[in-house]
């Protein structure tokens, strides 16, 4: 398979200023083959650790922090070689070794000639606790599931990915290639990306054995649950766990803890809530007061609402059958449209370093369901599930905030175009949602030039 984070950890490695490296990404999402593969297509020969297979490799950490008593004890125990520049060197299953963390702030200060990379299950997790940390010591990555550019490789359809990629104006998408990539999606609704589930029906085209394997991870995050500290938070974790259809199957999507059980209060909740967040099951995204920079400023920290990390798995969860795949356009409109809402922020929070927020106001009521911070500008975004691509909020937004906005962006089944300020994107492109802006900025910048050639706007 290949995946996009491969540029970037080649980056690491050529980078002049590369400390040791760690690799997050909840479980089953691919870090440790992405590394093994990385340290196979890159390196003369890769140097692999599992503290949780082999726990007595813990003791080498513990016992001293020279890092060449550390190499060396390991090259002894393992039988594996290590030479610097030339060997990758993996460290996986850390999220349980404070001491192996620990050690990463001396390779880097002492040793910066090995090359380190360390991954693991619920790391966000073990990052939060206030133990002993290598703070500056380290370099971070995140792999998140595949985007639906990467399942298009996986699945062969090379020319579809390379047709999306090639895409640099604003014009209508020809049916030959718009109506396979609406096919494809849909697929990509039921399989997700986890890069099993992908496999399972790009190779093995196995609906059975893929629906089996999504159902697999879950059952695997619902025994991470219990690894809470307090006893009496696992309930509560799987409890907001399993409300998460329920909380998108709403009109109004904002979180609501009485969704999660009747009389439930934020306080006791709201650790077991923070606990998802920390191992990225789940994106929170918090209602924004109003357009400005930094939009975190405004937010409201009383709403927000909760997307789950796969469009797949949230299919899963909701026990939606993947028939549905079949169904005309509903795995799109499902339940008020959540899963498109819940592809779309994917394909948003890889491409922006921001956190989208959403915005919404009670009197007269309107919501819009996204927005973005590129560069030193805001974008509202909308999210419709089919083709009626009416939205009154992008509207209203425009008029309360009518110089912060450049550009309006809706998600959609109809055709890529642009009607003056509003952007429409198919929803099989939101891989490529940034790259689209810049598109249709430089595009309403070269209008506005004609236009005032006396008063050139920049884009």
């Amino acid at each position: 398979m290949q995946r996009s984070i491969m540029e970037k950890l080649i980056d690491w490695k050529n980078s002049p200023y590369r400390k040791p490296l760690i690799l997050k990404g909840v479980r089953q999402v691919g870090k440790t083959w992405i590394l093994k593969e990385f340290g196979r297509l890159y390196y003369q020969n890769v140097a692999y650790f599992n503290f949780d297979e082999n726990e007595e490799f813990k003791q080498f950490f513990d016992t001293t922090k020279n890092v060449s008593r550390i190499l060396q004890n390991l090259t002894m125990a393992s039988g594996q070689s290590i030479k610097p520049e030339k060997t990758l060197i993996i460290f996986d299953e850390i999220q349980d070794c404070p001491q192996v963390i620990n050690s990463l702030k001396y390779f880097c200060e002492n040793t910066p000639q090995y090359h380190i990379c360390c991954a693991g299950s619920l790391l966000g997790i073990a990052l939060a606790k206030p133990a002993s940390f290598p703070v500056g010591k380290v370099n971070f990555l995140q792999i998140d599931p595949m985007t639906f550019d990467e399942f298009l490789l996986a699945n062969s359809d090379n020319n579809l990915a390379s047709y999306l990629s090639s895409i640099n104006s604003i014009e209508p998408i020809p049916d030959a290639f718009f109506n396979p990539l609406v096919e494809k999606l849909k697929m990509y609704f039921v399989t997700g990306g986890m890069p099993e589930s992908v496999l399972m029906w790009t190779q093995a085209r196995n609906r059975e054995l893929m629906q089996e394997t999504l159902s697999a991870i879950l059952e695997a995050y619902e025994r991470d649950f219990a690894k809470h500290p307090s006893v009496s938070q696992y309930p509560k974790i799987s409890m907001i766990w399993k409300s998460l259809p329920s909380q998108l199957a709403r009109e109004n999507k904002k979180f609501l803890y009485k969704v999660v059980k009747n009389g439930a209060r934020a306080r006791e909740y709201e650790d077991a809530l923070q606990w998802l967040v920390d191992a990225r099951l789940v994106h929170k995204v918090y209602r924004c007061n109003k357009l400005g920079l930094p939009m975190a400023a405004y937010d409201d920290l009383s709403a927000f609402k909760l997307y789950c990390v796969d469009v797949g798995l949230l299919r899963c969860l909701s026990q939606l059958s993947p028939s549905a795949f079949g169904e005309g356009n509903r795995l799109f409109s499902e339940f008020k449209g959540a899963l498109t809402e819940n592809f779309v922020l994917q394909s948003l929070i890889s491409q922006f370093e921001v956190v989208p927020r959403y915005w919404s106001q009670l009197n007269p009521p309107h919501e819009v369901d996204f927005l973005i911070q590129r560069e030193n500008d805001i974008f509202p975004i909308e999210v419709k599930s089919d083709t009626n691509i009416k939205s009154a909020s992008l509207k209203k937004i425009k008029e309360l905030f009518p110089d912060q906005i450049k550009l309006r962006i809706r998600f959609s089944l109809e055709n890529l175009k642009l009607d003056n300020d509003l952007l429409n994107i198919p929803l099989f492109l939101a891989d490529h949602t940034d790259r689209l802006i810049g598109i249709a900025l430089e595009h309403i910048g070269k209008i506005a030039t004609r236009e005032n050639p006396n008063n050139k706007q920049s884009t």
